[in-house]
């Protein structure tokens, strides 16, 4: 049954994990810094609507997937305390997911400032 209680407490969880990764994730941090500085340059260039839902498509989806790749950390961490080879190898190939989507996003980021940048030079 739906509970308006129940929908906000998962809410509250959500924003919770994703301030917890902000505040202890260095490689969270770092995407939040570049995603700001995609919306600042957005301003100054004067994006077209198209360019702006690329642009915010893609800082969601880096961000989503090193939420994504710290939790399957967290849980590998958890589940397999001492090392193990196995465990590495998954936590390596989460990372490899963020770094896709991250080269992903900066062709994109290239695409479309480059252009920008080139004239006003």
């Amino acid at each position: 049954m739906f509970s308006i209680k129940k929908e906000i407490r998962s809410f509250r969880c959500a924003f919770k994990g994703i301030f917890y990764a902000l505040k202890n994730e260095t490689h969270l941090k770092i995407h939040a810094v570049i995603a700001l500085i995609v919306c600042f340059f957005g301003f100054i260039f004067k994006i077209t609507a198209n360019e702006w839902l690329v642009c915010l498509f893609c800082i969601g989806m880096v961000v989503a997937m090193e939420l994504i790749n710290t939790a399957i950390e967290k849980i590998v961490d958890f589940m397999c305390p001492q090392y193990n080879s196995l465990a590495g190898k998954i936590k390596d190939i989460a990372a490899g997911a963020v770094l896709v989507c991250a080269i992903v996003s900066a062709v994109i980021g290239v695409i479309i400032f480059a252009p920008k940048v080139i004239g006003m030079l």
